[in-house]
């Protein structure tokens, strides 16, 4: 009777270990685990830009060496507006974007794409951003992504108080290039992964 009731006893942890097991392997094989995913990655001009901060649905990406954000030269940075729902509300973000940047610095050029039937309108601003430590190239595109606003801006920073002549010389060489790739450039993440980031 005693080892009878050892044989149901060690019969049990063995269902046990083995039910245990089972969850174990199907929760490896569906990649369910208990580490964080890892933040997207966007490829942008031929350059990886890696997250370095999120708050209220914007996300700062700069290139590998340029994690100090009080001194980068290169960020893309991604605004998600969840409650801009159509072209009308794009438009209205696009123009008090283009308001902050002409109370900062100088616009340089706007431009719209109009609506078509295989794509929403889309709206571009470039301005020079003054600052008494710097200068900043912006190149704003806005665009409906996943039914959503989405700002995607490519900045580009010169330091120092005489930063004028370095930054017209870098607007001559990649001030065209940089709206071009931008404005061809599909690289935005699913937005539920940005919304996920910290």
């Amino acid at each position: 009777m005693e080892g009878e009731a050892r044989r149901m006893g060690s019969r049990r942890v063995r269902r046990a270990a083995a039910g245990l097991l089972l969850v174990v392997l199907a929760s490896a094989s569906s990649g369910v685990s208990g580490e964080a995913k890892a933040p997207p990655v966007l490829h942008f001009a031929g350059a990886d830009y890696l997250h370095r901060w999120s708050k209220a649905g914007q996300h700062e990406f700069t290139p590998k060496g340029q994690e100090d954000l009080d001194h980068w030269k290169d960020m893309v940075t991604l605004d998600v507006h969840d409650q801009v729902r159509d072209g009308d509300q794009l438009a209205a973000v696009a123009t008090a974007v283009v308001a902050r940047y002409q109370a900062a610095g100088k616009i340089l050029k706007t431009d719209s794409k109009p609506r078509t039937p295989a794509h929403p309108a889309e709206h571009f601003a470039a301005a020079v951003l003054v600052d008494p430590r710097f200068l900043e190239a912006a190149f704003a595109r806005f665009a409906l992504v996943e039914g959503r606003g989405v700002v995607a801006v490519y900045s580009h920073r010169v330091y120092g108080s005489k930063a004028g002549p370095e930054m017209a010389a870098w607007m001559d060489q990649h001030g065209a290039e940089s709206e071009r790739v931008l404005m061809a450039w599909a690289g935005t993440p699913p937005l539920d992964e940005l919304r996920d980031l910290k």
